[in-house]
Order: structure tokens, then sequence, then C-alpha cells
């Protein structure tokens, strides 16, 4: 009876080590915490007459990715762009509408009047000439402001990212690390703390998490020298490392899998693929568009620029952000997944359709399917 009952004791040991290892691997990335798109082109392609429809039934963009499943909006502000682009009303009205449908805010100040990415971090126009100590000052008052005008017409914002791809630094000169000296990271961290510090002031909460955006989704060593510095610059005061990630000009999905499980477990924060889309066409597609060939899907086997290629290719992106270390994958946002005619910028071709998640139609493509629990 004995080796009866140490046998027993045995499988009792076995099953409950089962148990914990399950526990252990089962968390809560299993379900994506953020799920959702940029949306700050909706308004624009609304005026130009874009109509988006799901299972045939016409909704605002906002509606179709709540109703999905979708958890966030992404909106970008511009401090005084073009007329009719991505300005704080722009926004703030967006921001009433992703309220109303039912999703979480995820507001990107870019510090800069138009687009700002590693080859243009250009400060406001209304800015420039100012010391290192005034542009700092000036940051933290405009974000302060910024982010308190959202709480006071009853949409706070649950998550703000500090300036756009500042890879290459933010608010140039000033802010440029292209030189890499410890003078430019100084400076930059500086901003970047100025910011964060405006941010959390303006929501009445130091809990507000902070997002630091790179463009460097497949790119490891590039991802890890621009948090080395600027943590040992001094901005340790932020909470998810935000990637962009294309794969036309990021690399494979096998190389961003390697880049998000390092920085998961060397900076213990959590990961959001800030930015990501997927061709679902190359019909039609013209000089000047972003994808026109097959060639530059690093994936392009498994993947094809189709309906099915575009589904899949958000699948298989879900999966590994469910597999970073820890439970540290956070989730992702489209680019613009309903920009079908809005100019980049004024007189310019969009150069971007066939990676919107709606055909040429405006009709729901499958990849939406991936806004989905």
């Amino acid at each position: 009876m004995a080796h009866l009952a140490i046998a027993a004791v045995a499988v009792a040991m076995v099953a409950a080590l089962f148990l914990l290892l399950q526990s252990r691997t089962a968390s809560p990335s299993d379900v994506l915490s953020v799920r959702g798109a940029d949306i700050s082109f909706t308004r624009q392609e609304e005026a130009a007459g874009t109509t988006l429809s799901d299972g045939g039934r016409q909704l605002p963009l906002e509606r179709i990715i709540a109703g999905r499943g979708g958890t966030y909006a992404r909106l970008r502000v511009w401090v005084n762009p073009p007329a009719g682009y991505s300005d704080e009303q722009s926004a703030l009205s967006l921001a009433r509408r992703a309220r109303k449908a039912g999703l979480k805010i995820l507001l990107a100040p870019q510090y800069s009047d138009f687009w700002a990415d590693p080859h243009a971090q250009q400060p406001p126009a209304a800015w420039r000439g100012a010391d290192l100590a005034a542009m700092t000052a000036t940051v933290r008052t405009y974000t302060h402001d910024l982010v308190a005008r959202f709480a006071a017409q009853g949409t706070p914002i649950d998550m703000i990212q500090i300036g756009n791809e500042i890879t290459n630094g933010m608010l140039w000169p000033l802010g440029s690390v292209r030189d890499g000296t410890p003078t430019e990271w100084s400076n930059l961290a500086a901003l970047v703390n100025s910011a964060i510090e405006g941010a959390r002031a303006g929501a009445s909460r130091t809990s507000l998490p902070v997002v630091l955006h790179i463009d460097s989704g497949g790119d490891l060593g590039r991802s890890r020298y621009f948090f080395d510095s600027l943590i040992q610059a001094g901005v340790t005061s932020f909470d998810i490392i935000g990637l962009s990630y294309y794969p036309f000009w990021n690399g494979s999905l096998a190389s961003l899998r390697g880049n998000l499980n390092v920085l998961a477990t060397r900076y213990q924060r959590k990961i959001l693929i800030t930015e990501t889309a997927y061709p679902w066409t190359l019909a039609g597609a013209k000089p000047g568009d972003w994808v026109t060939s097959a060639d530059q899907l690093p994936d392009a086997h498994t993947l094809p620029p189709n309906p099915q290629g575009q589904e899949r290719y958000f699948a298989q992106l879900r999966q590994l952000l469910r597999e970073v270390p820890d439970g540290r994958g956070l989730g992702f946002l489209a680019w613009e997944p309903g920009w079908l005619t809005v100019p980049p910028k004024p007189g310019e071709a969009p150069p971007a359709a066939n990676l919107a998640m709606f055909d040429q139609r405006g009709a729901a493509l499958p990849s939406l399917d991936a806004f989905g629990p």
C-alpha cells in the first residue's frame, strides 16, 4: 500500500506542477489590452465624402472599431498645422466620438506644426529661437494645458505618447541626438521629462501611463541604443516602449519578435506596437505609394499582399505580442485603417490606400477581425 500512496503523492505533485506552470505561462497578455488604431484623418476623410461600412452597414470608423472589439483610438495633435489637419480641436472632437463609442484614448502630441518622424522634428514656428530652459518650460505648459483640456470636456486621456518616432530626438536642434553626444542626450532628456511632468500634472494623476515611441520595430541595435542612452541621461519615469513596425520598412516578423523579447526583458516595461500596417492589394499601386511590390515584404511568401494575407499578418502580430516575455506585450495600434483619399500634405497624393483595412469602396476587409479580444 505504501507504494500506492507514494504513487498518489507523485501524481498529485505532477498535477500541481502542471497547474503552476500553466498559471505562469497564462498571463493578461493572452488577451491584448490595447487593440485599436490611429484615426486622426477621420474627420478629413468624412469631409471628402468617404463612407465606411461593415457588413453592409455604414458607420463611423470609431464605431466600427469598437463594434469589432477594439479598445483604443490614437489621436495625434500638431500645434499649428495646415487648415483641416490634426490640430487640437480636431483631436478633441474625435476624442468625444471615440469615448462615446466606448474606446479609450491614447493622445500623441507631436510638438511640431506638422509631420514629425526620424527625418523631421521641427519645433512649432511659434516656439523657435528658444533656449533649452525656455523650451522645457514651454513643453511642460503646453502638455499640461493640452491634457487638461481633454479632461475638462469629459474625455480624460488614458495614455500619452511623448513626441512621435523620436529615435533621433525632437524639437530640433535643441533636442537632436543625431551626433549622440552626452550633451545632446541630456538636452533630449530635459525636454522629455518636462513633457512627462506636464502631462501628469494636466491629468491630475501621477499614474498616467507614458509611452516613448521610436521607429525601429525590427532593429534591436537601434532600439537598445535609444533606450539605453535616454535612460542613462535621466529619463526613467515612463511606462511603455512604443515601436513603429511596418514590415516593408522595418523587417520581418522574426526580427520584430527578437527585438520585443530583448526589450521586454532588458527594460522591464510593457511594449506597444504604436503604428503598423500591411497591404491588402497591389492593384493600382503607383509611384509614390509606400508599397508597390511584393518584393518589399519580407514575409510575402506566407503573407501575400491580398485581403487574406493582411488578415494573417495581424493574426501573427497579435500572437507574437501575446508571447512577449512576462506578459509585457500590451497590444497594437493600426495606422489609419480608414485613410483612403486625404493627401498627407496639401496637394500630394495619398500614398497608403492599399494599407487601409477597407477596400476602395470603403467596405470592411477581413483584417478588422484583429480588433477582437
